[in-house]
């Protein structure tokens, strides 16, 4: 069961207040989706997740299938009783790990590629020209085929195939209320020809995830579509024309997005302005501080990173004064809170001095106090962006 209503359009912009009702409860939109990759937020527990204002929360399908195994979360009644969260959960279809463990670990770049993180290649104009992944090309650690991808399991060695049956299958097993379709998604570097064959490979995938999504006689969950395209503005509207004619019940943005911020925020144009305007809009993998003003004023409904609590891991707090690095020294006689303005129990309690002497004497309890004031602060963040909407600011 899901449900999506607007309840107010932007006039300033195309940024949009709603609400998405799922069977395990409603998110306020926009919203930060909080990932929870091995069904658990890093350093915290549920409750503690929900106290920091986490509406809804993304699992990983890939991970999952490896340990402990989908046949396991469902004989404990699906991953909402498994990690005791009663509020609405998402599971990704897999299909960022076939970038992630495939051409983005092979070449050490990621979904926005800067300037100097791709490696030369003399082959490709000149030594200090980035490489390109041409059609046909295959990553080191991992196998694309036309029906899915062959991975090698970093648990136990074995071959695991992931394909879009077998993307739903355990998806459904795993029981999450907003499922995705499985995609390959392209790295930055790929060239037009790999992401055109790509391309026509994800929507042949699409179809058939739809196809296998409710099994026979089992419960139907939310399938949500995902565009590709990399960079090329002919392709991005392409696919969003054709997922977007699909019976999906909401949409994904995914893939890489370009060289810089700006040039993300023209790919998001072109591919929602080619979406149906009645239905939710996701996404995947972007929400850094500074990004989430815009992408909201692009129209994006929801969204989920892993900043807030990836930052806190390495000892990085945000505050409304900017990021501070709280294993630097300078703040050990620091008595103040980590930021004034935040009504957190971490900032109602703590000083930023304690939280310092305890990352410097490598004590895992300011990994959860960071994490949790992170996420109460993204939160909190976005609660203030959907106020302005609805008030007309925004």
């Amino acid at each position: 069961m899901l449900e999506f209503k607007i309840l107010k359009k932007s006039k300033n912009s195309n940024a949009r207040l709603g609400v998405l009702k799922t069977s395990s409860g409603i998110v306020e939109t926009p919203a930060l989706v909080t990932v929870a990759t091995q069904a658990a937020v890093k350093t915290l527990t549920s409750e503690e997740v929900k106290q920091a204002k986490s509406q809804i929360l993304i699992a990983n399908t890939y991970h999952l299938h490896l340990k402990p195994g989908e046949k396991i979360v469902k004989s404990f009644g699906g991953l909402h009783k498994f990690m005791n969260w009663d509020r609405p959960l998402m599971t990704d279809s897999g299909g960022f790990q076939v970038f992630s463990l495939g051409f983005g670990s092979d070449h050490g770049v990621g979904k926005i590629m800067h300037a100097n993180s791709a490696p030369p290649h003399k082959g490709y104009g000149n030594a200090n020209a980035p490489m390109r992944i041409k059609e046909g090309q295959q990553p080191k650690n991992i196998k694309i085929t036309s029906d899915g991808v062959f991975f090698n399991s970093p648990v136990d060695g074995r071959k695991i195939f992931l394909g879009p049956k077998e993307s739903m299958k355990i998806q459904q097993s795993l029981g999450a209320d907003i499922i995705f379709a499985f995609d390959e998604c392209t790295s930055p570097l790929a060239d037009y020809e790999y992401t055109k064959k790509s391309l026509i490979k994800t929507h042949r995938w699409a179809k058939i995830c739809l196809e296998n999504n409710p099994p026979a006689g089992g419960a139907k969950q939310a399938l949500f579509g995902i565009t590709q395209g990399g960079r090329f503005k002919d392709l991005r509207i392409e696919s969003a024309k054709f997922i977007g004619s699909l019976p999906f019940e909401g949409f994904s943005i995914g893939g890489e997005f370009g060289g810089d911020k700006n040039t993300m925020i023209k790919m998001l144009d072109w591919t929602i302005k080619e979406l149906p305007k009645e239905k939710p809009r996701h996404l995947l993998g972007i929400g850094h501080l500074e990004d989430i003003p815009k992408i909201i004023k692009s129209g994006v409904d929801t969204f989920d990173c892993i900043a807030p609590t990836h930052y806190a891991r390495h000892g990085y707090a945000f505050t409304s004064k900017g990021r501070l690095d709280m294993s630097k020294s300078i703040f050990l006689k620091d008595k103040n809170s980590l930021d004034k303005k935040c009504s957190c129990f971490v900032c109602q309690n703590y000083s930023r001095g304690y939280i310092t002497h305890l990352l410097k004497a490598k004590e895992i309890t300011p990994l959860k106090l960071l994490t949790f004031h992170n996420l109460y602060f993204f939160n909190s963040y976005i609660e203030k962006i959907r106020s302005d909407i609805k008030e007309g600011k925004i």
